[in-house]
Parts: structure tokens; sequence; C-alpha cells
């Protein structure tokens, strides 16, 4: 089926899709998360043989880990996010603005779905059953391909949706669409007559060759290179607690911090105390030369605040001041999340304002910047764009407005600036 066909077929359920009522998409994303549940044994079984050809082709230990459906809880909190999404506010048909132009003359700003969403992605198996309750949930129709690496979930997760859409609900099976090859991209990022937003989940070069090669709206972000800074004025153990958990929590993620910036006026002892804690951890540390306190230490390289590592690696400097650090972050970072470690509120604020990031934190583990940890149900994607969503993008990530004008007869042409006398009202109601 040529990339053209499958985009009209999307559209054409977008069509239906959008006019469906909250209930009728709750009641297909409630029939979605009982198949897959029942269905969960023979789901396992196909991520297993996706774990063995990874393992077998010897890739990445943090891939392997994104791709393993067993690790505890992760299963269950696939499913979970469904229905957390399903129990989410209606994002259709909120009316964000009223204003009465004239007598009997009302124009509305509401939400409405964007459309076709065309979604590339890596690794994550449960991605498929994200999307799909959000692309559901929020009147969106998508069409999804996954990496080579976990095609036999895809399969198996993509058969079991498209069949209790098709048998089971009344939101058109082509709602949600998966193709496997590569050449399907290419067609379908030529489609800009059907699909209106294109989000890649993956890697840099996945991210830069999505946006170079279409005209179609790119919504995403490429490496997560999230920093922390220790100000002077802080929580030691309040410190070892944050860093640890945003590089130990789940180092494979983009939200997993992978530089530490440390302030030069806290003592040398307190700097090896916190240092120590870290390698404790199992964390192997990246330093500048001033901070080589143990031989197990390794040295930075020239590309070590410029790496997303995706591992227990981390990489530390000192740095002489607050400005110091907010340099250097809005220099290195990718713009997606970022912390400062300090009991001083003024300090905190000024960081706060100053950091061109999607997540700026106070005190708390980048790990937070989380769809799900944010009460959005799960998420799409991770977005440092500026323009329409950042950050975890949820519903609302989703959603864009159209203006309905409703009149009784009324023409431009009875009003000033359009040949008429008549004078707009223009009233907030």
């Amino acid at each position: 089926m040529s990339g053209e066909i499958i985009a009209n077929e999307a559209s054409s359920a977008f069509r239906k899709l959008k006019t469906l009522s909250e209930g009728q998409r709750n009641t297909a994303l409630q029939k979605i998360y009982d198949g897959l549940k029942s269905n969960k044994e023979e789901i396992l079984k196909q991520n297993e043989i996706d774990l063995k050809n990874a393992i077998d082709s010897k890739l990445s230990s943090s891939l392997i880990k994104r791709l393993n459906l067993s690790n505890p809880g992760k299963f269950d909190s696939m499913l979970q996010g469904i229905l957390d999404v399903k129990n989410l506010s209606d994002p259709i048909g909120k009316i964000s603005m009223r204003r009465k132009l004239d007598e009997e003359l009302e124009l509305v700003r509401i939400s409405s779905p964007i459309g076709v969403l065309l979604i590339i992605f890596e690794s994550r198996p449960e991605v498929i059953a994200n999307i799909t309750a959000l692309a559901i949930k929020s009147g969106n129709c998508a069409i999804l391909k996954g990496g080579k690496e976990s095609i036999e979930t895809f399969k198996i997760l993509s058969q079991i949706i498209n069949q209790i859409l098709d048998k089971e609900t009344n939101v058109p099976s082509n709602s949600i669409k998966l193709i496997e090859t590569r050449q399907d991209v290419n067609e379908l990022l030529n489609q800009d007559k059907y699909i209106d937003l294109v989000i890649p989940r993956g890697s840099n070069e996945l991210v830069r060759f999505i946006k170079e090669n279409t005209k179609i709206p790119v919504l995403g972000h490429a490496d997560g290179i999230c920093s922390i800074y220790v100000d002077d004025e802080f929580d030691i153990e309040k410190a070892k607690k944050i860093i640890i958990d945003s590089k130990t929590n789940y180092p494979a993620g983009c939200n997993a911090v992978e530089q530490l910036l440390i302030n030069k006026n806290i003592s040398k002892q307190t700097i090896q105390d916190l240092l120590q804690s870290l390698e404790n951890a199992k964390i192997s540390l990246h330093v500048t030369p001033e901070l080589k306190f143990s031989e197990s230490y390794k040295e930075v390289e020239g590309d070590s605040f410029d790496k997303e590592y995706l591992s227990l690696d981390l990489s530390v400097k000192l740095v002489d001041s607050l400005n110091d650090a907010i340099l250097h972050i809005n220099e290195h970072s990718s713009k997606h999340t970022d912390c400062i470690i300090t009991e001083n509120k003024e300090k905190a604020e000024l960081f706060l304002k100053s950091i061109d990031s999607a997540g700026i934190y106070w005190n708390a583990s980048t790990r937070f910047a989380d769809g799900f940890r944010y009460g959005f149900g799960t998420e799409v994607g991770i977005s440092t764009n500026k323009i329409h969503a950042r950050g975890p993008v949820g519903l609302d990530g989703l959603m864009s407005y159209q203006y309905q004008l409703r009149g009784n007869g009324h023409i431009v042409g009875d009003y000033i600036g359009g040949g008429g006398k008549k004078l707009f009202i223009h009233e907030d109601i």
C-alpha cells in the first residue's frame, strides 16, 4: 500500500473520528485496555522475541531496557496510562473565547483536533498504547512507525487494537495505522496534503532526518541533555537524593541528568562527599582535572558536556557562579529539562527565569519531566519546540482551535471597513 493511500485512509477516518462523542471515544479506550490486558501473555511472548533478537544483535543496554515490557510494572503502567487518559476531561470543544461582534453575530474560539499524526519512534513498544489512547481521546488519527528492533511487539499490539476498533467500537479502524518499513516513512513524509503533524521520538539523527525531509510541521526533541547546578547555598542531603534519582532512576530516559555543575565556593570536603555518594550509587563520573579526587573518576573529553550518555555516566565540572551555570546550560543544554539545587529563593527564581528550556526545576529530580507525572495521563513525546506544544505533550498538545461564527444574515458590506456605516460591538461574553 502506497504512502498516499495510507495517509488518505487516515485522513478519511479523521473526518469521522472527530465527530464522535466523548462517550464513544472513552468506550473505545476501555475496550482497548480490556483487550490488551486479556492478551498480556501473548504480548509479552512476542516482546521476548524482540528482546532475544536485540541481545543477539548486541544492541545497546539502554535500548534493550527501553524495549523490555517485562520490566517490573512496565506493562501495568502502560495499561494504566490508557485509563488515565480515558478519565481526563474531554479536550474537544472547549471554548477559550466568546465575543459578540454585533447583535446576533457571535464569535467563539473552540478547541479542535489537529488531524492526522505521523509518529516515528524507536524501541519503546508501550508508545503504541500511549499514543493510541491520546489520539483517540483527542479525536486525532495516528500513523505509527516503530523501530525494527521491536517489530514483533508492535505487530501484536497493533493487531489487537485494530481488531477491537473494527469490531467493538465506533472508532474507524484506520484511525490507528501501523507501518513497518523505512520506505513507508519516506513516502509519508511527502504527504503534507493529508498529514498534519510529524512527531519523531528517538535519536538526534532520526529527528534531524525527519526535519530535513518533510514540509509537514515537526514536533519533538533530539537529545535529552539535562543539567543540574548545585549552588553554594544548598542542602547536601537533598542534593544527593535529587542527583542520584535524576541519574539512576532510569538512566536511559531522555529526562535523566547528564551533566552536573558545582559552585566552586563549596568546600572541597563537601564536594568530595557529594561525589563519593554518587560513585557509591554506581554512577561513573567524568570530571574536569580539578575534581579528579579519585583514580576511578574519568577525565572529561571534548564533547563531555554536549553528550547524552543514556547510561550511568555523568559529566561534572566546577563553575564560578550562578550566572556562569546559566550561561553554560543555555549553551550546552538541549532545552529539555534543567535543575538548580539551592536554598536561596532569589537565586532559584533567577535560574527559573533565565534557563531557556522546556522544563526548569528547583530542588526536584529531572525525572519528573514526564506526561504521566504531570497528570497528562501519558504523553506522545517531549517537545523542545517553542511554538505550539512544549515539554511533555499530552492531550492539550494534540489540540488546535477553530473560530466559529454564528450570524443571522450578516454581511461585511454593512460595516465600517467593508463599505457600510455600522460599528462592531466587540464585546466579550
